[in-house]
């Protein structure tokens, strides 16, 4: 198989740390479970989800601009983002018509709203978890779409979370509980390599040249 020669090639030019990192990453990376963030004001609250999702194990991110636009704080997401996929949308309907062509529920998650507690959460449902704007929350379109509402148990006067609390506490749930389950929840094989290529281009400099080279000598 060319592409397997060619990143066996590619992967001499990493450590063997970083190489046996990349793979050890990969095998506890999921799709099964995606999460979206609609209009999110606070650049640093994207990034820190998105940093999340990268701790938990969360290789795609949505992130919904129909309103609020605004660049990626690098810094707030120390890195994250080269490791995680972001899918970005100009409207929260076509965010939510791509999710459903993969295969994902909507689950809203809303303080306000109690479908299903975060300890009764399915797991074995390819699920998006939706996370609002800090003071509206989220919008109609998400709360008229969705298939669930989740809700974290609060015993105190305040009655919400910052979003990237938030994500992370649901996050952390559910990816624990799936991985203790019978479900699938891995990346393919195909995905693995895919995802290998990826990060390797974006670690070792002159990937191009090197990668020209490659096909120039075989």
């Amino acid at each position: 198989m060319q592409d397997q020669k060619l990143l066996e090639y590619l992967e001499t030019y990493l450590t063997e740390n970083r190489k046996d990192r990349f793979i050890e990453v990969l095998s506890k990376r999921t799709k099964h479970f995606t999460v979206a963030t609609e209009d999110v004001y606070q650049l640093h609250n994207t990034s820190a989800v998105i940093r999340s999702c990268d701790v938990f194990g969360i290789q795609e991110v949505n992130i919904v601009e129909e309103v609020n636009s605004k660049r990626i704080d690098r810094e707030i997401a120390m890195g994250a983002q080269k490791w995680v996929d972001l899918n970005r949308y100009h409207t929260t309907k076509s965010c939510i018509e791509d999710l459903r062509t993969k295969g994902y529920q909507i689950v809203a998650t809303t303080p306000h709203i109690e479908d299903c507690g975060l300890i009764d959460f399915d797991v074995s449902k390819k699920s998006c978890f939706f996370f609002g704007r800090e003071t509206e929350g989220l919008s109609q379109r998400v709360l008229d779409e969705a298939d669930y509402f989740l809700k974290i148990p609060m015993v105190g006067f305040t009655e919400s979370l910052n979003i990237s609390v938030s994500a992370a506490i649901i996050l952390q749930h559910v990816t624990s509980k799936l991985r203790k389950s019978n479900v699938k929840w891995q990346l393919t094989e195909e995905e693995q390599i895919e995802k290998r290529f990826d990060w390797i281009k974006k670690t070792i400099k002159n990937y191009d040249a090197i990668v020209e080279r490659y096909h120039e000598q075989n």
